[in-house]
């Protein structure tokens, strides 16, 4: 055990009085490392706690959390997930009583004004910007797996609550070992003041490690190094290296069937064992061989409890539900002592299966890597199916990292004498390598945080531009840019490869043939032109629509009766309020069927047309709403000379599209039988090469650094009004935030701005709930897979709110793109017409059957999970200040998705 800068003190008196009484409470003895860090803590410094997964971490945490409660301060324990909040929360209330703890996550709020509040990064770093109340009396944060902040897409919010923080926080930091904590301690020195780094490298249920081999379960190492402390400098076992050899010679290519891996495990006294395969459709295809196999792991008393716990946890679902979510198959495999686990699994099924694991009524649970994070599931044995899983882009072999993490979940402390990490052979599977990876402990953290329009917003409203600028040159991330030069040129290499890898791919369809390759890259830049080139002349003609539409509404006059674009037999309208306003033009209209609204141009794909006038007393215009119904009916029973049909949108085209199009159509490729694999190809070899340029072009920019970047953003935000940018007396660069970048702040999501954007515009007015929820889902929904369905939007508003939001992050791509910033997701639609049916009270089996029609490939589990996204996204814009109509529409859409499935256990 090593610790900077305090010395560690074996003996026991001379630890605080406040150490020595925490201590007290605990049935076993507390190591070293973990009164070390609590003797920092209670001198007032902070901690940096690196340690092997299973060694005690959490209780440095507890320290800090009697800490701050004996001393009349609040104490936030921050989680990187919910599933590790829910635990932690459950272990606290346990300790401290409930009205003690509290819980948020977003979309659970329990008791948020107690001294102890267990929380997501997100909600602590959102309560930072908001300047809560809540952070007047708090005296420390533990963050828990803090070396999460390397994690790409949500890594960057610990680094945001770390700079943020009041430095009068005491911040306790627990992390698994990393081979760089003194740079990531010296980082947190620099930036929060006093900090101690404490490291310790023993498990304290000591790791061995197996390869099975056929039915042979064989140590990894000789037996020099049999002692587990020492595996690291020990030589492979030779017995090994024979089995596997005479695998090979006997032409096996597979590794142990599943049912006999768990049935030779059971034998060696190795169960109860967590069972990792890098694959959801794996795990219950694993699931359903035991059944086949008939395998029973646990005693009929068992067995009663098993179904007993089982049976109360669904208790809240209906029986339709149930059967949709194939609730008897899963029953039946839990009460045989076995189950999967994986993120695709109804929360609530996840949670009886973690319940029956940390019971020991579980033996064996078939998970993907999703069960490595930090959730308690005590483990005598790990087994790996695999050392390859696959990243989101291609399938890489398992780091060190992340081998360490999979199987530190071996080895029950108080219950084991050693934990046992068990490899399976396979074809392929090099031994060495194996053993290399095993005996590789540690891995390097590395910073992921990046600016964005949210964070943009709020730094310059808390900090102003030269505190933000300081603070971005204080994060981990600069404080790592010594070897930025070299990160950017792996990158751009990383590209080169890409690129080759496509050009291979390409060619291999085309079976080598460089003039076949050129045509098809060809053809599929053709394809690409013409999309682009269409989408520009449909958001021309829709611009050129919506001014001739402002034209109309701004000449309109109280009484003016008009035809609204609805398609056949148009709907009428009388002006019950004119705006002559220049710019943006809204009267108040009331239509025939009574609805009594302000229109804004961009609500119209084509123009209205005035048929006629009616008078209107003064009361009308004072108050449309109240007078709508009788000024409806008076509106039904005129007859007007109206159109028989006047389409609801106008259509775009252009001549550089008709001409493309003839050109595409034209090309050699268009004919051939393979033309759309082909394309799909050529786009992927056009999106790498674009990709490898923009790095050859960051690399060469001597600007690339995260102020630079910031800046960037700051001037865009300009273009569109969420800053001011200005100078001062003394000739600095100030910003300020507008209003509207007030609002930007209030949204925390990936595509902020999109949301903004349409929200600033007005584009999700006037939509149910059902439809905002639809059309919210395209800025939040991330398709694993495409199935190559259709999306057909229920309604006519929902499908012209979805062409508005397109038409937006177009515009906002070709902005970003001009300043150089990455590009704001596309939204995706596949998951739109689900969210709408969802909310409009639609049963789960049909939803999932209209996201699979919609090209999304859904598990139950999936759909609750992205409903609970959209739900979060929605919950956010009822705070953002936009038009009391949105809110509201938000607001009862939140309520209406939180039923069934997606309630239970929210």
């Amino acid at each position: 055990m090593r610790s900077h800068p305090a010395p560690s003190v074996p003996d026991s008196a001379a630890y605080p009085p406040e150490v020595e009484a925490f201590r007290a409470g605990y049935p076993f003895p507390l190591d070293e490392f973990q009164l070390t860090a609590a003797a920092a803590i209670a001198a007032g410094r902070g901690v940096l706690v690196g340690a092997p997964t299973g060694a005690g971490k959490t209780v440095v945490g507890e320290f800090a959390v009697h800490a701050a409660f004996h001393s009349g301060g609040t104490c936030f324990y921050t989680t990187p997930i919910k599933a590790l909040s829910n635990q932690k929360y459950r272990d606290l209330v346990e300790r401290y009583g409930q009205l003690n703890v509290g819980l948020l996550t977003g979309d659970v709020t329990i008791n948020g004004d107690a001294p102890i509040v267990v929380m997501t990064t997100e909600v602590l770093r959102n309560m930072i910007y908001a300047d809560s109340e809540r952070l007047r009396t708090l005296t420390h944060v533990v963050m828990d797996e803090v070396h999460f902040l390397a994690d790409p897409s949500r890594g960057p919010v610990w680094e945001e609550a770390i700079l943020n923080l009041d430095p009068r926080v005491i911040l306790v930091s627990l992390s698994a070992t990393v081979s760089n904590v003194e740079e990531f301690g010296g980082w947190l020195r620099t930036v929060r003041g006093k900090t101690d780094i404490v490291i310790t490298e023993r498990r304290p249920v000591p790791l061995r490690q197996f390869v099975m081999v056929g039915s042979r379960i064989l140590p990894m190492f000789s037996k020099a190094a049999q002692n587990p402390a020492d595996q690291h400098v020990g030589a492979v076992n030779r017995q090994v290296l024979l089995a596997a050899q005479r695998a090979e010679e006997l032409g096996r290519r597979k590794g142990p069937k599943r049912t006999e891996v768990v049935g030779n495990m059971l034998e060696a006294g190795m169960l109860p064992a967590i069972y990792f395969i890098f694959s959801r459709v794996g795990c219950d295809t694993a699931v359903r061989q035991l059944l086949v196999d008939r395998v029973d792991l646990v005693t009929e008393a068992e067995r009663e409890e098993i179904c007993s716990i089982v049976d109360a946890g669904v208790g809240a679902l209906s029986q339709q539900d149930l059967k949709v979510l194939g609730f008897s198959h899963f029953r039946r495999a839990l009460s045989r002592g076995f189950a999967a686990h994986h993120a695709g699994m109804l929360p609530a099924f996840r949670h009886i299966v973690e319940q029956l694991f940390s019971r020991g009524l579980l033996k064996v649970c078939f998970a993907t890597e999703t069960l490595a994070l930090g959730i308690n599931m005590p483990a005598r044995s790990v087994v790996l199916e695999k050392l390859v899983k696959f990243n989101g882009e291609a399938h890489v072999d398992l780091t060190p990292g992340q081998y360490t993490q999979l199987t530190g979940r071996a080895g029950r402390r108080g219950i084991d004498v050693v934990g046992n990490a068990v490899v399976l052979w396979s074809q392929g599977i090099d031994i060495h390598a194996v053993a290399d990876l095993a005996s590789t402990r540690t891995y390097p953290l590395d910073s992921t945080f990046r600016p964005g329009y949210n964070m943009a917003v709020n730094l310059i409203a808390t900090k102003g531009l030269e505190q933000s600028h300081r603070l971005l040159e204080r994060s981990f991330a600069q404080y790592q840019s010594n070897g930025a030069v070299v990160e950017r040129a792996e990158l751009t290499q990383k590209r080169r490869l890409d690129l080759r890898e496509q050009r291979r791919a390409l060619e291999q369809l085309v079976q080598g043939s460089t003039e076949d390759f050129q045509a098809v890259v060809e053809y599929a830049g053709l394809r690409r032109k013409l999309a682009h080139e269409e989408r520009r002349a449909k958001r021309e003609a829709l611009e050129d629509r919506q001014v001739e539409v402002a034209a109309l509404l701004r000449s309109l006059a109280v009484g003016d009766i008009i035809a609204l674009p609805t398609g056949r037999n148009p709907m009428t309208a009388v002006v019950a309020r004119a705006d002559g306003d220049p710019r943006n033009p809204r009267p108040t209209i009331i239509t025939e069927d009574g609805w009594a609204e302000r229109v804004a141009p961009d609500m119209f794909g084509n123009t209205p047309v005035v048929v006629g006038h009616m008078r209107l007393h003064r009361g009308v215009e004072r108050n449309p709403k109240r007078q709508a119904r009788p000024v409806a009916a008076n509106l039904r029973r005129m007859h007007v000379d109206k159109p028989a049909k006047l389409k609801p949108r106008a259509r775009g085209g252009s001549s550089a599209s008709g001409e493309l199009r003839s050109v595409v159509q034209a090309h050699p490729v268009h004919s051939w039988p393979q033309r759309e694999e082909l394309c799909r190809a050529g786009e992927l070899y056009l999106k790498a090469e674009r990709r490898l340029e923009f790095h050859q072009r960051e690399s060469a920019d001597t600007g690339h650094t995260l102020v630079g970047t910031f800046d960037r953003i700051l001037a865009l935000l300009a273009e569109l009004d969420y800053v001011q940018m200005g100078t001062s007396p003394s000739g600095d660069p100030t910003a300020e935030v507008t209003m509207e970048g007030e609002r930007l702040a209030r949204v925390h999501h990936e595509s902020d701005l999109l949301v903004a954007q349409c929200l600033r515009r007005g584009v999700w007015d006037g939509l149910d709930p059902a439809e905002l929820a639809g059309v919210v889902s395209t800025c939040v929904f991330e398709n694993r897979r495409e199935t190559g369905g259709e999306l057909h939007p229920p309604t006519d508003a929902l499908e012209e709110a979805i062409n508005q939001t397109l038409r937006i992050h177009e515009e906002l791509r070709r902005d970003e793109e001009r300043h150089r910033l990455t590009e704001t997701r596309e939204p995706v639609l596949s998951f739109a017409t689900a969210a709408h049916q969802w909310t409009a009270g639609a049963p789960l089996e049909y939803c999932l059957q209209a996201a699979e029609a919609s090209g999304a490939q859904l598990t139950p589990g999936d759909f609750v999970r992205w409903c609970r996204r959209v739900m979060d996204l929605l919950d956010q814009i009822k705070q953002t200040g936009y038009s009391d109509e949105v809110r509201a529409a938000a607001r009862k859409a939140v309520a209406a998705m939180k039923r069934g499935v997606v309630a239970i256990d929210a």
